[in-house]
């Protein structure tokens, strides 16, 4: 039996899944105008999986959030090369990129927008963080 090993890339914009299998996939997330800080519309969160990154190359802001009331109490962390970050089961939470940002993710296979809900940001929340990133 012959095997072989596989070498997955992804320099193309946005988030391409690179491996799968029935338990964990394995994405890279490159800069996309959406994760722009001068475009950052919106959270995600996955309900029922944990999910990982870990900057690769670039810099990142790692933006993370609970509810509040109404609100939202919107966090950030300045992401540092090669350290893992776990973001829980329904956390808010998305990334703002620089061009040359680079991240490696890994999640559960299943998890999809049938398990992901999406929160468009308010005018002033996207003003805090603007104010906030550098």
């Amino acid at each position: 039996m012959q095997m072989k090993i596989s070498e997955l890339q992804y320099d193309g914009e946005a988030l391409k899944r690179v491996y799968e299998n029935p338990q964990w996939t394995v994405g890279i997330k490159n800069w996309k105008p959406a994760n722009d800080i001068e475009q950052i519309g919106n959270l995600e969160r996955h309900n029922r999986t944990d999910e990982l990154f870990v900057l690769l190359n670039g810099s990142c802001t790692l933006v993370y959030a609970t509810e509040e009331g109404n609100g939202l109490n919107l966090k950030i962390v300045e992401m540092k090369q090669h350290a893992v970050y776990q973001i829980p089961p329904a956390l808010w939470h998305n990334t703002i990129m620089t061009k040359e940002a680079k991240l490696l993710l890994i999640e559960n296979s299943d998890t999809s927008m049938e398990n992901t809900d999406l929160r468009d940001l308010t005018k002033e929340e996207v003003s805090f963080l603007k104010n906030q990133v550098k």
